[in-house]
């Protein structure tokens, strides 16, 4: 054992001693200084676990001066030693870093602090999407931190949230989700002459969704996309769905194949491009030629 945990656990003790501390003139003189002081040595008890890379001791110290600020009504601190504590468990327990995020969002939202709330909500689905890989539960964080964004104007930060449900929502195979969240996003961006840019992304994967569902429905949402974005139908993204479409209506898988390696020679397709692509080709393979 080393010698900063060794010093922390003096620590805690003396912090369970100073909690457990009863009697009448416990209570009647210094009740709350003790918290106070307690407080104190779980956080620095805590750090110097920390110090010691003992994670799941500095995160279980930091609980116990979360429950403690909970005690003596310190709100705003308590959320702020939960945060502390899931960023321990973050690197030993995934489970205990969401409870205590949890705990720290249940505070936040009744103290009317949404942005925060946000906030966690976002590195608990950031977790599911990378430590635990859990897509479906990302995919409710994500949407319950959106939520909280766009409820405080803070739409560009929603719009990043909705656009990690749609490209999971798109894996899921959730299609229609994954388009209405693509389509939305593109109509913001088009309010915004510093976002325009970015529609004819959110089109080309919207309307790579619609593939997977139904050729006729993506031919008419290219030609509602072009009426709303006419930039977009001079596009390489456009270019290369007329392009699939046709392969598909002639049954060409050699021909959907080249058109994408041409793209993807000049444009990298990255893996959620290509799982989308292949799963469009799998359909080309697997349907009757009715010609």
């Amino acid at each position: 054992m080393s010698s900063n945990e060794q010093k922390a656990q003096a620590l805690i003790a003396e912090a369970e001693k100073k909690v457990s501390t009863k009697g009448f003139f416990g209570s009647l003189f210094g009740g709350s200084n003790r918290l106070e002081d307690a407080v104190d040595c779980y956080q620095r008890g805590a750090n110097l676990f920390k110090m010691a890379k003992n994670w799941d001791s500095a995160g279980s110290a930091f609980c116990e001066a979360a429950s403690l600020h909970l005690r003596s009504g310190s709100r705003h601190d308590a959320a702020t030693n939960f945060v502390d504590a899931a960023n321990c468990y973050k690197k030993s327990d995934i489970n205990k870093a969401v409870t205590n995020l949890l705990k720290a969002i249940e505070i936040y939202t009744d103290m009317g602090r949404f942005t925060m709330a946000a906030k966690h909500h976002q590195t608990i689905a950031e977790m599911y999407e990378t430590d635990a890989v859990d897509l479906e539960r990302a995919v409710q964080h994500y949407e319950q931190a959106a939520d909280y964004f766009r409820g405080e104007e803070s739409n560009s930060y929603a719009n990043k949230c909705l656009l990690k449900v749609a490209q999971y929502a798109a894996q899921l195979e959730n299609y229609e989700k994954a388009i209405q969240i693509y389509q939305d996003v593109a109509a913001s961006a088009l309010e915004s002459s510093l976002l325009k840019y970015s529609v004819k992304e959110y089109y080309f994967r919207a309307a790579l969704c619609h593939l997977c569902v139904d050729v006729l429905n993506a031919q008419h949402a290219l030609e509602r996309y072009n009426q709303t974005y006419p930039a977009f139908q001079d596009s390489r993204e456009f270019k290369l769905l007329k392009t699939l479409i046709e392969h598909i209506e002639e049954q060409s898988v050699d021909g959907f194949t080249d058109a994408v390696k041409d793209y993807d020679s000049i444009s990298r397709l990255d893996q959620w491009y290509t799982t989308i692509l292949l799963r469009i080709k799998k359909q080309l393979n697997e349907s009757p030629d009715l010609r």
